[in-house]
């Protein structure tokens, strides 16, 4: 069997609704695998070519590109960085918003043996600088907004990026995107060997800088097929996920699980999120499946959603727990359960409820094909049903997943989430007697607002930089539509007291070296932070302490709050 026939008998199960017999394809791993050259070219150009592969639109800007189309430029794009110097192994980073350009670029990346680099556009000087430092791009690819940047980023460094690519005008240093797609449409994909790293993601964690999540060029790929099989989605169907280039999730579900079926993507760019327009463009281009973060449905539900003629066959949310009066007012609605399902950045999807099977509103619903998943304890054996423990999934050099290959520069990690032929998720669930997962609660402290994650660390230890600032932990604060807000306890030094001049300067602080995301939208001044007898703040107390302050609307002394909270 060939690669691209075990892509194809994947593909047909799916698309038969056979999920069951997912478990039973034989899967093998190649030495040799380069997506682009072994899947996309011979199924989605040679057999789809002259469908649409990707729909794009922003305000009364639409493009179509079929799968033709979008192999030429990619290699228009290929042939540029080579004959510029840039080789197999060499990194590019991408700094843009959702552009055509988002999927073409990928696509010759893979193509050429580079490693991928996304950067959501939110990020700042800061977060670039510290991207450099752990892998320093031969590329560049960024709109007018984020050229300057990573032109700062750079300038820290004596090594300087050999190519830098805007997306529109021009810029002393950068090469106008439109210049590399003059030259010829076809290319030689590189040999790529199937565990050659292709990705590197930055995800950010509790007690440090963010986690480099090294993927390879087989892992996602074949790993996406989870997500193709939980959104069910079938060649010929129009797919819609709201997701930033800049996340692991968009390569989920608006890159692989979508063509790796057959499907066309809808890329819908917006300046900001609107209910109204995102439910627009549901019905105009007829889309048949879509995934949302829980944040971005609990916008669309005040809506009135009788207004639209949907053609919609499936949807998905994944990001966080899916709230009740979500999944109600959808149904009534349109006639369809959102169905949720769990992943991460170090895997693809690997806990959903699959389509027409059914649903225990709650539950992240049951483990998909690629991944035995266990609830064990830490010591690496599997609890009793209904019993609380650590999301596993077994682990073998040898069996076929999405596992990712390794951390970048975090190493010792490695020895303390792959133990006792595990790999440990970091989230801890329960599993009842119908094999169904549960989800309780995350391990570290993570922040998770408006699907975005949050590492306190990182905004603490920029709070710490302001003079006024001893001390200071960052957790999340219940919010009513972000699902959490970033809140900030500190403790300031003696020659400074509480005030709302001070919060505000405390903001604009914020503001000016964090990413928008990561903005705390509420400071609270304190005398002391809980403790452990080790000096470890205990953020678990400060965190159930803050719920409990905003379910009883308990007014507190020397809070402040953002005026955007």
């Amino acid at each position: 069997m060939t690669e691209l026939q075990l892509f194809t008998t994947i593909r047909e199960t799916i698309d038969s609704e056979n999920y069951a017999q997912l478990r039973n394809i034989p899967l093998f791993k190649p030495k040799y695998f380069n997506w682009v050259r072994d899947v996309f070219e011979p199924y989605n150009v040679q057999q789809l070519g002259d469908q649409l592969g990707l729909i794009w639109k922003y305000n009364d800007l639409e493009e179509k590109y079929t799968f033709k189309d979008l192999s030429d430029k990619s290699n228009q794009f290929l042939n540029y960085l080579r004959d510029h110097g840039v080789e197999a192994g060499d990194k590019m980073i991408s700094q843009i918003p959702l552009l055509p350009c988002t999927w073409i670029s990928y696509l010759a990346c893979i193509k050429g043996g580079f490693v991928i680099i996304p950067a959501a556009v939110t990020l700042e000087e800061r977060d670039l600088k510290f991207r450099f430092e752990s892998a320093f791009p031969k590329v560049a690819l960024a709109d007018p907004t984020n050229a300057d940047k990573i032109d700062k980023a750079e300038s820290y460094f004596e090594e300087k990026i050999k190519v830098k690519i805007i997306t529109e005008g021009t810029r002393e240093g950068w090469v106008s995107l439109s210049d590399l797609y003059l030259g010829d449409t076809s290319s030689v994909a590189e040999n790529t060997q199937a565990d050659d790293n292709l990705f590197y993601f930055f995800t950010s964690g509790t007690t440090g800088m963010p986690k480099v999540v090294v993927h390879t060029h087989y892992t996602y790929p074949l790993g996406s097929f989870t997500t193709s099989s939980w959104v069910g989605m079938k060649q010929g169907d129009v797919h819609y996920n709201i997701s930033q280039p800049g996340w692991a999730k968009f390569f989920w579900s608006s890159f692989f699980a979508p063509w790796n079926m057959g499907t066309t993507i809808l890329g819908f760019h917006s300046d900001r999120f609107v209910a109204e327009d995102q439910l627009k463009a549901l019905e105009d281009y007829k889309v048949n499946t879509f995934c949302a973060p829980p944040t971005a449905l609990r916008s669309l539900i005040l809506e009135d959603l009788t207004k639209y003629n949907f053609n919609l066959r499936q949807c998905v949310a994944a990001g966080e727990p899916l709230n009740p009066e979500i999944i109600d007012v959808w149904k009534n609605a349109t006639g369809i359960t959102i169905r949720d399902g769990y992943g991460q950045t170090e895997t693809t999807a690997s806990i959903v409820n699959l389509p027409n099977e059914p649903v225990k509103f709650g539950s992240m619903g049951k483990p998909t094909f690629l991944y035995d998943v266990v609830i064990a304890d830490d010591e690496g054996d599997e609890v009793p049903i209904s019993e609380e423990g650590n999301i596993c999934i077994k682990f073998d050099e040898n069996v076929i997943n999405g596992v990712f290959k390794t951390y970048l520069i975090q190493l010792d990690k490695m020895k303390q989430v792959f133990k006792h032929g595990l790999y440990y998720t970091g989230d801890k669930a329960y599993k009842d007697e119908d094999g169904y997962v549960w989800f309780v609660g995350r391990d570290d402290d993570v922040i998770k607002a408006s699907d975005f994650r949050v590492g306190p660390f990182e905004v603490e230890s920029v709070l710490l930089e302001h003079d006024a600032i001893v001390e200071a932990a960052v957790v999340a604060s219940p919010h009513p539509t972000r699902s959490a807000a970033v809140k900030a306890f500190v403790i300031l030094n003696k020659d400074y007291v509480p005030t709302k001049e001070l919060a505000e300067e405390l903001f604009k602080f914020s503001e000016d070296n964090l990413a928008r995301y990561k903005i705390p939208r509420i400071v609270q001044f304190v005398e002391t932070l809980p403790k452990t007898i080790s000096g470890k703040i205990r953020r678990v107390e400060l965190r159930a302490n803050e719920a409990l302050d905003k379910q009883n609307k308990t007014e507190i002394e020397n809070e402040f709050y953002h005026s955007k909270y």
